[in-house]
């Protein structure tokens, strides 16, 4: 008889008490285990007008090995390949590709391809970035690694898109808010004649799908 009733109004203040003291609680768990949406919106949003702005530019395609400074080195700005859309187009924002990519091959060397690594057989800042198969590496390490299918809706503006064009020649383009004929978006990439925005999401084997927000330290 001398127990509080959950029916009472003491009992439901007391029940309000410890929900409203539950409150920062909850949200302190959510706010550490939920990503910073808003922020690596703007980002790729912002990553996807670098690689627009691209196609304003004259390029060259010239795979050619060049010495370059480190960090922040590039090649003569009206040459490059596919990989330099990509680095560009992150430098743009502030992410030294060349850099991320170098420390942590440096750091995990066996965890790249080794086909690459004839050359010098040793980590090459002048090269290793500009080089598909290791992007690949990086951004599985580094980034999201996201589904390959034959749905369009599943590739969203600012993913990363990796190909194998037959003969096991690779590329990579961004992904952008343009849409082509069909309704799905389209391409920044450079596959010879520039950096172009063209509707070839599913115009060869798809061999990854990446989202990458920089370095996260």
């Amino acid at each position: 008889m001398g127990g509080m009733s959950l029916g009472s109004a003491r009992g439901r203040a007391a029940l309000l008490f410890l929900f409203l003291a539950a409150i920062p609680l909850c949200a302190g768990i959510l706010a550490q285990a939920s990503p910073d949406v808003s922020s690596h919106a703007l980002f790729l949003q912002r990553l996807v007008n670098a690689a627009i702005e691209r196609t304003h530019h004259s390029v060259r395609y010239d795979p050619a090995y060049v010495r370059i400074p480190y960090p922040g080195g590039d090649v003569p700005s009206n040459t490059g390949v596919c990989t330099d859309e990509v680095i560009r187009s992150y430098r743009a924002q502030g992410v030294d590709l060349q850099k991320e990519v170098h420390e942590d091959m440096v750091q995990n060397f066996p965890a790249y391809p080794r086909k690459w690594k004839w050359i010098s057989g040793k980590p090459d800042s002048n090269i290793d970035h500009r080089r598909v198969p290791n992007l690949m590496v990086f951004f599985r390490r580094k980034g999201e690694t996201l589904p390959i299918s034959a749905n369009p809706g599943d590739y969203s503006p600012g993913d990363l898109v990796t190909y194998d064009l037959g003969g096991n020649v690779p590329h990579i383009g961004i992904v952008v808010d343009r849409r082509g004929a069909g309704g799905r978006y389209m391409i920044e990439h450079n596959i010879g004649q520039g950096p172009r925005i063209e509707d070839v999401l599913f115009n060869w084997k798809i061999t990854g799908h990446y989202r990458y927000y920089g370095p996260s330290r």
